[in-house]
């Protein structure tokens, strides 16, 4: 069967809730549900072991970076701005989390990582300069905002042809680029507004020793 113009996950769902109610299967019978359906589920599987197997290895790394706990976790806080945006996206253009969407997914996570290790490098090497937390963050603030946005421009610009596909393909093309390109605004706008004052307030009220 080809399904159009809704979710895979929630047609199958709802085909199986009326094969359930309206047909008794003699015994040693059952049923199957295959195809692109089949593929889905299990790719689904695979993303929710990769999914924090990867967020372990980023914190992994982080903290190795950093060499504080407070540190990474507010990297990590920018995570949820990506996440948040993709989702949103996902809302008003009317696509499910499919697959490709989750995949989507996966990258932002890799460049709210970055923006967030791009200020919290600078804010760090300002505060070892012996500025004052309030001139740290709204330089490093300054100082950053041309990288975070070439960043997210340039990764943005690239997804849209993917955007606009209409041939062949498209289905999985799209939402991907729409989770991105979502994501990519709210972590953007979110990083260089609220991450400085996360900052600020939690490793600014911390003694020197402890917050490097």
């Amino acid at each position: 069967t080809n399904v159009e113009g809704r979710d895979l996950v929630g047609f199958v769902a709802d085909a199986q809730q009326r094969l359930a109610a309206n047909i008794n299967l003699p015994e040693g019978y059952f049923l199957e549900w295959g195809g692109e359906f089949e593929n889905q589920q299990r790719a689904a599987t695979r993303l929710g072991l990769v999914i924090p197997i990867a967020l372990l290895l980023i914190a992994l790394i982080l903290f190795l970076t950093f060499r504080s706990l407070k540190q990474t976790l507010l990297v990590l806080s920018n995570i949820p701005f990506a996440l948040t945006g993709g989702l949103i996206a996902l809302w008003v253009t009317g696509e499910f989390l499919s697959v490709p969407a989750s995949v989507g997914l996966i990258a932002l996570l890799g460049i709210a990582v970055l923006n967030g290790v791009v200020l919290m490098a600078h804010f760090n090497h300002l505060l070892d300069r012996g500025l004052e937390i309030t001139a740290v963050v709204r330089e490093g603030a300054q100082r950053r905002l041309r990288p975070v946005m070439m960043t997210a421009s340039t990764c943005a610009f690239g997804l849209v042809p993917l955007l606009l596909a209409t041939g062949p393909g498209s289905e999985i093309q799209k939402p991907l680029a729409i989770v991105v390109i979502g994501g990519l605004i709210t972590s953007t706008l979110l990083t260089l507004f609220l991450f400085p004052v996360t900052y600020r307030y939690f490793v600014g009220n911390t003694p020197d020793s402890e917050a490097i």
